[in-house]
């Protein structure tokens, strides 16, 4: 369909399948692609009319779970609940699907290394997401850790993740850039350039270690010394120490 027509399609088809659909550019068209049995294969037609349907081998709803594996960063082993967690490792159990960050991205491989060389105090994961970087805080034993995001479904991932780790974090719905934040040693901020840029200018801990931008780019921060900086599969982490 016309890219103009998406979205009047996309609130009709919402309701027919509320677990969600794809989305694939064609051109100047968008194909919306949604996964059902016969019965809303016909509500589907009956809705749209013109539908093309296409059989999917059994099995198709579990096959994304192969595109998550775990990983390691600074001795953690992280990964997905269905995985085996290695005896005696400790371990960062994340679910994919709750909110950004798996802990398999480079960016917040990146910033769990650079953590782990940090003198151990309070932290706070600045737009934590799915709440990764508060619990791999947690296991380098850093304490006390604090988790905020302005995405109320990030807020609920990230106190899952932490309840379903069984470590303490303090998670709260906050804007890094507007509200007021704990007072910590060290902050941690996966985001993207600009919003680095704007929390490094707030002037937010001691320790600022930052990610989310590509290793060509260098976030601009007045006020801090730039002390390390870990590159990783094109993408970039910093560490600063205030000035």
């Amino acid at each position: 369909m016309p890219v103009a027509e998406a979205e009047i399609a996309r609130a009709r088809l919402l309701p027919l399948a509320p677990a969600g659909f794809e989305e694939n550019d064609v051109g100047a068209d968008v194909e919306l692609v949604v996964y059902v049995d016969d019965l809303g294969e016909e509500r589907v037609r009956a809705e749209f009319g013109g539908v093309h349907a296409t059989p999917v081998e059994a099995g198709w709803e579990d096959r994304w779970r192969a595109f998550h594996r775990p990983v390691r960063a600074a001795g953690l082993w992280i990964g997905p609940p269905w995985e085996r967690r290695p005896a005696g490792e400790p371990a960062v159990v994340v679910d994919p699907g709750r909110a950004f960050g798996t802990g398999a991205h480079p960016t917040t491989r990146s910033c769990i290394e650079l953590l782990a060389g940090v003198t151990r105090g309070s932290v706070l994961d600045a737009g934590c997401g799915s709440g990764v970087l508060a619990v791999a805080a947690v296991r380098l034993r850093f304490g006390p850790v604090f988790a905020v995001d302005d995405d109320p479904h990030a807020v609920d991932a990230a106190e899952r993740t932490a309840r379903e780790n069984r470590v303490s974090v303090s998670v709260s719905a906050t804007d890094v850039l507007v509200d007021e934040l704990p007072r910590v040693d060290v902050v941690v901020a996966n985001i993207e350039l600009r919003a680095v840029e704007a929390l490094l200018a707030r002037g937010p801990a001691p320790t600022v270690i930052t990610s989310g931008y590509l290793a060509r780019e260098v976030p601009t921060a007045a006020g801090f010394a730039h002390v390390a900086r870990l590159e990783l599969d094109g993408w970039a982490a910093d560490r600063f120490r205030s000035i």
